[in-house]
Formats: C-alpha cells, sequence, structure tokens
C-alpha cells in the first residue's frame, strides 16, 4: 500500500480530505497536533476519551472480549513492532468508512495508540473517530514507547517478543 497520498486514488484523497477537515471542525476547541513540524505537543487527556495505562491497557484487554485496539503508526513505526491483536489503521488513512470496516457498531470499545506522548497519530485518529459518531473510545497515551519500556510481550512480523 502507498504511503502518504502519492499514488491513492482521487476521490479516495477527497474523503480523506473531508474526514480531516469535518474532525477539525467538529473538534475545533480541541487542537489537533501538528505532525508536519519537528515539536508536536501531545495533550495529557482527550476529552470524552478515557486514557489508560499500558497495566490499564491489559486489564481492559483481558476484561472485554469486543475490545479492539487500533495501531494508529505508518507501516514503517508498526515493523519495529506492534501490541498483539492491534489491527493497523494509520491516522493518514482514518476516516468514516475505513473505521466502518473495521466495526459498524460505534459503541463497541475502540483503543487507540501510537508511538509514545510525542506521537500524535493516536490522537488525530481519535478526533476522527470521535466525528464520525464513535462513543466508546480509549487512548494508550503512552503508547507502543511505554509498552515496550515495561516489558511487555509484542509482536512484528517475524516473531513474538517477551
Amino acid at each position: 500500500m502507498p504511503q502518504g497520498n502519492s499514488g491513492m486514488d482521487p476521490l479516495r484523497q477527497l474523503s480523506l480530505f473531508f474526514s480531516l477537515m469535518f474532525a477539525i471542525c467538529a473538534t475545533s476547541a480541541e487542537t489537533l497536533p501538528d505532525l508536519t513540524r519537528g515539536k508536536i505537543i501531545v495533550p495529557d487527556e482527550i476529552p470524552g476519551v478515557e486514557t489508560l495505562t499500558a497495566e490499564g491497557v491489559i486489564e481492559k484487554a483481558n476484561s472485554n472480549d469486543k475490545l479492539i485496539i487500533i495501531d494508529a503508526r505508518i507501516n514503517k513505526d508498526r515493523a519495529s513492532g506492534y501490541i498483539e491483536e492491534s489491527l493497523s489503521l494509520p491516522d493518514i488513512n482514518t476516516d468514516c468508512d475505513a473505521l466502518k470496516k473495521i466495526v459498524e457498531n460505534k459503541k463497541t470499545p475502540l483503543l487507540f495508540y501510537c508511538n509514545g506522548v510525542k506521537c500524535g497519530r493516536s490522537v488525530i485518529a481519535i478526533k476522527i473517530a470521535k466525528s464520525c459518531g464513535y462513543k466508546n473510545l480509549s487512548w494508550f497515551r503512552g503508547g507502543f514507547e511505554e509498552w515496550q519500556e515495561k516489558g511487555y510481550q509484542y509482536m512484528t512480523q517475524e516473531r513474538e517478543h517477551r
């Protein structure tokens, strides 16, 4: 799958553009991280979204078999490892249609993560999910960086890591 917008179908580009514009307008009081600059300011919390630590992710996954974990990182980041059973949906590909393909019921619990507190991709993906009407949202703010630092099991394309 191509990275970025190069090679992307023009209709898909337009759909993504309008989804992002809707998300920005719908959350105008909330600031989206600017991923085009070197310094990213990620909020401590996102209004209406449960913020979790790595232990909270484990507890939530163990207590809710309907939980869908979404990795909002781009594919090259995911190649270095990902939380087991997480689905890849980079923020640059997140829109209402892409989310609907993963889960139609907007009350299904969704948990988003990215690289960590200096990565804003999961923030963008969550705000898009909110604008699409998804209600049961959680955010693993510490992301994959915290997951690895705490020594939790993760997967790569080749194998499981402990």
